[in-house]
Formats: C-alpha cells, structure tokens, sequence
C-alpha cells in the first residue's frame, strides 16, 4: 500500500510539468551513469531546476514545465550516455563539459563535438576512438581537413599533441600518406643533457617519449614496432630534419615554441608534394635561452593570411585533462598579471 501512495504521489508530482521525456539506459551501467549517491543526476538537478530527473530501472523520465527546452535536456542526455559507453563512467566535469559545448556558453558554438557523429572520429585505436572533445578541438579538426600547415597554439592539456599524432596515424593507415615524421626540439628544459646517462639517443629519447606515448596507445605494439622498425613512422630530434625533403608525408613538430627561427623556417621548408604539417606549441613555456627568439611567435606575423596555412588557439577552457590542470593554468596566470 506504501508503494502504491509514493507511486499516486509521484503522479501528482509530475502532472506540474508540461513535457515529459522517457531515454533508455539500457546498455550501460546506471550507477556509472547516476553517480555514487546519485551525485550525477543531482548535479543535473542543480544546473536544471525547472526540470525533474528520475531514474526507474533503466530508464530516465525527464519532465520540463517549458522554462528549459526538453530537447536541450534530451541533448545533453544522450552526450552523457554516449560518454558512458565510451569511458565507463561520467562525472560532473564531464557534465560541465557537454552543457558548455551544447549551449555554446563562451564562444557561441552549438555544435557539440563529443555527440557520436562518425564523420568526426579522426581514428579508431586499440583502446576506443579519438575525435574533438571541445569546440576549439573541432575547429583544429576542421583546420586540419582544410589545410596544409596547420599551427595549434595553446597551454597544456588541450589535446594539441594527441589529436595531431591521430590524425597522422590515421592518414598513415588509411594509406593518405606513405610515412609519418613526429620531431620535436631538443631543448634543456632546465636539465643538461650533458650530464644525462647514454649515448646521444638515449639523452635524446625522453624528449620524444610523449610522442611514442600517443603512438603506443593508437596502435598495437607489434605494428607499431613493425612501423619504426621501417622508419615509415619515424620520431625525431628536430636538428635531424635539416636537408631531408619529405614527400607523401604527414609531419608533426611538437613543442615548437622551443623552435628558433631558423629552424622553423627550416622545418616548414622540408614539405614535398602530397605532404600535411600540423606545428604545436605553448607560447608560455619557452625554454630557449634568452638570446634566442621563438620560430613560432615570429611565424604567427609572417605566415597570417596564407592560403593553406590555419592558425588555430587555444586556452584554458579547452583543458580536457585532469580539472587541477585548468585551476594551475588559472593561478599562474593571476600570479604574472600580480607582477606586472
């Protein structure tokens, strides 16, 4: 009888909405997708307090009273469950993420770049996919499908480096391009490679070992062994590209801000026929020493308005890694403005 008053109770209830939305969950895990103590659905609540969200088995009935747009509502749903299947979880970040990217708050984009359309999954890897997560992603994605060169300026975090080593896999596998070349300065951050253990490689390997990272988690060991082993994918100290002219290829220059300006020129010079380049770089973290300038700073002025050539920037709301990552990038930057 107590169930049957609570079920004639929620009726009441409900009737004060006008819409009313019933999506299926099934396929995924519910308590993944509502959150410990449903944390995830009272967060929905909080950002949505004109609309009612309950969870019954595998179905999540949405009522709106007509303050907040229920296909909106349905929208951000069907991101959240699509984010589910994809990571096995969700969490208020990542519902932050979604209501931002589909609301277009910030840069007054409605085109939501996480909502499972194929055309925008740049590669299937071993692990899942990889395609946009933010609006600058997608435009970065788009820069890249239009354009030759393509520079990505932004901070850490932002997915400059991971997206870029997917679009070259990608093109690689599905034979677009015949070889790819990942080069990244050798610059001393701080450290001396002097005084690193090894030969010259070995000094040399751990500042490209970000770039066997994203390689090793898009594809599996034994190709890509098989890939280096027959330098079709190569990955190299930026000095080694001087001379080498590289046809039918796709070359990335990572952490180009640590760049000088004659090798940048020389970097960009080094592309044959058929042949994609994507440059990134984070302007705020320049480890050149002083006397010498950024190739990347000074290519911004000579290269704008080249046809071919896209200029894509990010910032800090583009961070898609750990939230501590943005909140950093936050207080360093009130830090510098306190000193100027």
């Amino acid at each position: 009888m107590r169930k049957r008053k609570g079920f004639f109770k929620f009726n009441n209830l409900i009737n004060n909405y006008i819409t009313e939305t019933n999506i299926s969950l099934s396929g995924i895990d519910i308590l993944s997708f509502g959150g410990v103590n449903d944390i995830n659905l009272n967060y929905l609540r909080e950002l949505f307090p004109s609309a009612m969200f309950v969870l019954r088995g595998e179905n999540l009935f949405i009522k709106s009273n007509g303050e907040t747009d229920s296909g909106f509502l349905v929208k951000i749903i069907e991101e959240l469950i699509f984010l589910t299947k994809r990571q096995g979880y969700i969490s208020k970040e990542d519902i932050d993420l979604v209501f931002h990217l589909i609301s277009g708050e910030g840069k007054n984009k409605s085109k939501s770049s996480v909502n499972g359309d194929k055309s925008e999954i740049i590669l299937v890897n071993k692990n899942d996919f990889v395609k946009p997560k933010t609006p600058t992603q997608l435009d970065y994605f788009n820069a890249i499908q239009n354009n030759e060169i393509v520079f990505a300026i932004g901070p850490a975090g932002t997915g400059k480096t991971y997206l870029a080593v997917a679009f070259a896999v990608s093109a690689l596998v599905n034979k677009h391009v015949s070889k790819v070349v990942l080069a990244r300065p050798a610059v001393e951050a701080g450290e001396s490679l002097g005084f690193l253990p090894g030969d010259l490689s070995e000094k040399i390997d751990p500042y490209l070992k970000p770039l066997l990272d994203a390689l090793e988690d898009m594809l599996p060991n034994e190709k890509l062994q098989s890939y280096l082993e027959k330098n079709i994918i190569e990955i190299v100290p930026l000095a080694y590209m001087r001379g080498r002219t590289l046809n039918n290829s796709f070359v990335i220059l990572d952490e180009a801000q640590n760049a000088t300006t004659m090798q940048m020129k020389m970097f960009l010079t080094r592309l044959g026929p058929n042949s994609k380049a994507i440059i990134n770089g984070d302007i705020t973290q320049i480890d050149l020493p002083k006397k010498e300038n950024s190739g990347l700073i000074q290519v911004e002025k000579i290269l704008q308005g080249i046809a071919g050539v896209s200029f894509v920037y990010f910032n800090k709301t583009d961070v898609v890694r750990h939230r501590l990552v943005k909140e950093i990038i936050n207080a360093y930057e009130k830090f510098n403005e306190d000193l100027i």
